[in-house]
C-alpha cells in the first residue's frame, strides 16, 4: 500500500470555515486575527497588575513597579509588538517581496508578523521604559513575560482560522483539509502551537510565580518563557509546513523557525539558571 493512499483524506476532519472577518463597518473590518493581538495585549496588562499588586509574590515583599508603570508600559508593548513583529517578518521571512513592493510593508491587514521580531521590539521597548522609570529591566520582563502566552494562544487559533501556516501532509485521525493546502490532510500545526506556546505555557509560568515564587529571583520567569516558547515552536516545526519561498534549510530538515528559535533556549536556560539570587531593594541594576 503506497504512502500516497494512507494520505488520502477519506477519514479527515472537515475545516470549520470561520470566517476570518468578524464584522465590518463600512470600509473597515475587524479579523480575528488582529482581535488575537489586542486581546493578548489587554490580558498581559491585566495579568501584570494583578502580580505586581500582590507583595508577596515578590523578593522583600516589594514589588519593583508600581501598576500604574503597567498602564503607561501597555502602550509601549503594544507598539513593540506590532513595528517589531512586522519588521522581523520583512527580514527573516520575505526580505526580496518587499525590497520590490516597499510599500506592502505597511500592509499589516494582508497578514506577516514574525514571533521573533515582536519579542526582540517588546524587549527593546522594555529596555527604554524600565529605564526611564528606573525599573528593574529583568523583573518588568518576568512580569510581562507571565501572561504572553494566552495572546500567542489566540494568535495561533486565528490562523487556524485563516487557513494559513497549516501542517505537513499526514495521516493522522485528526488530520485537516485546508483550503488552499492542497487535497491531502495536514497536520494542524497552529492548534499544537496554540496548546504548547499557549496553555501549557501559560501553566507553567503560572506554577514557576505562585507556587515556586520565582519572581524573587528576577529573569527566571522570562528565561522560562522564552526558553519553553523555544522548545514548543522546534518542536511543532516537525509537524508544520515551511513557507513556500524558504522551504527547508540545511539538507531538507531544518527550518527557519528552528533557527529563530535554538537562540531562544540557550538563551532562556542561561537566563534561569544565572537568577539565583534576589536583588535587594534599592539595589537594582
Amino acid at each position: 500500500m503506497s504512502d500516497h493512499f494512507l494520505l488520502l483524506p477519506l477519514a479527515a476532519l472537515p475545516f470549520p470555515n470561520i470566517d476570518p472577518i468578524i464584522f465590518e463597518i463600512g470600509p473597515f473590518a475587524i479579523h480575528w486575527y488582529g482581535l488575537g493581538y489586542v486581546v493578548g495585549i489587554l490580558f498581559a496588562w491585566w495579568y501584570a497588575k494583578r502580580l505586581v499588586s500582590r507583595p508577596g509574590l515578590w523578593a522583600n515583599e516589594t514589588p519593583p513597579m508600581r501598576p500604574e508603570d503597567l498602564d503607561d508600559f501597555v502602550i509601549w508593548a503594544a507598539a513593540g509588538v506590532v513595528l517589531g513583529g512586522r519588521l522581523g517578518y520583512v527580514l527573516f521571512y520575505d526580505l526580496s517581496r518587499y525590497i520590490e513592493n516597499p510599500l506592502d510593508i505597511i500592509a499589516i491587514w494582508q497578514g506577516g508578523m514574525s514571533f521573533h521580531g515582536g519579542m526582540l521590539g517588546t524587549i527593546l521597548a522594555m529596555l527604554l521604559f524600565a529605564r526611564s522609570r528606573g525599573i528593574n529591566a529583568w523583573s518588568l520582563l518576568d512580569t510581562v513575560a507571565a501572561g504572553t502566552p494566552v495572546g500567542l494562544g489566540l494568535v495561533r487559533l486565528s490562523n487556524f482560522i485563516n487557513a494559513e501556516l497549516w501542517g505537513r501532509p499526514t495521516d493522522v485521525a485528526w488530520g485537516v483539509v485546508f483550503p488552499g493546502g492542497g487535497p491531502l490532510p495536514r497536520h494542524p500545526s497552529q492548534l499544537y502551537e496554540a496548546a504548547l506556546e499557549g496553555l501549557v505555557l501559560f501553566l507553567v509560568l503560572r506554577f514557576l510565580t505562585h507556587r515556586r515564587f520565582r519572581l524573587k529571583t528576577p529573569r527566571f520567569v522570562g528565561g522560562a518563557f522564552i526558553c519553553g516558547y523555544g522548545i514548543s515552536r522546534i518542536f511543532v516545526e516537525f509537524f508544520r509546513e515551511p513557507d513556500a519561498h524558504i522551504g527547508y534549510l540545511a539538507g531538507g530538515w531544518l527550518t527557519m523557525g528552528m533557527i529563530l528559535s535554538t537562540p531562544m533556549v540557550t538563551a532562556g536556560i542561561w537566563a534561569m539558571a544565572t537568577a539565583r539570587k534576589s536583588i535587594p531593594a534599592g539595589q537594582e541594576r
